[in-house]
């Protein structure tokens, strides 16, 4: 198995900034109010900073079987077993829709479509640096520090679980 950090791009950057800032601001103004129940719901701008947060990417894992995202308390895993292709496609996410999900407060995770890649699922924090996994109903995209590594990793784990298979088929073959 191995790791690949997941760095934030300058987008990233500033629109969690901006976001973090924009809550904390509407939290405190809140709180200031001399309504009783404008007062108790500034709570909610910090639940979103909280919320927010647990769904940063911490990083990904390549492992024999699958690709691991690594959240701040769990993992989502992406099977490699049906995996066509893996492409590192800088410009892949520009133009992008956001169809369900975040759009980069701590991370640009979700649902999201563009006419290169179709509707595809994103767990990214450098949409500069993107790795493009093609399954045949389905599009991923993630962002790990080294894409040509991460790559390289992906492809001798599919080839590995290649070897494997014949090695099984031809075992029953005989």
């Amino acid at each position: 198995m191995k790791e690949y950090s997941a760095p934030w791009g300058w987008s990233l950057r500033i629109v969690s900034a901006l976001a973090t800032a924009g809550c904390a601001v509407g939290a405190v103004l809140m709180w200031c109010s001399d309504q009783l129940l404008v007062r108790w719901l500034a709570w909610l701008p910090l639940a979103v900073i909280v919320g927010s947060m647990l769904f940063l990417i911490r990083g990904y894992r390549v492992t024999s079987e699958e690709i691991w995202v690594r959240r701040l308390f769990w993992c989502t895993r992406v099977s490699l077993a049906e995996l066509m292709s893996a492409r590192v496609e800088s410009g892949a996410m520009r133009w992008s829709v956001r169809l369900w999900g975040n759009g980069g407060f701590f991370s640009f995770t979700g649902f999201y479509f563009n006419r290169l890649l179709g509707r595809y699922r994103a767990w990214v924090t450098d949409p500069r640096r993107v790795v493009v996994l093609r399954f045949p109903a389905r599009t991923v995209v993630i962002s790990p520090a080294e894409p040509e590594d991460f790559i390289r990793d992906v492809e001798r784990c599919m080839m590995a679980r290649l070897r494997r298979a014949e090695a099984m088929s031809g075992e029953l073959g005989e």
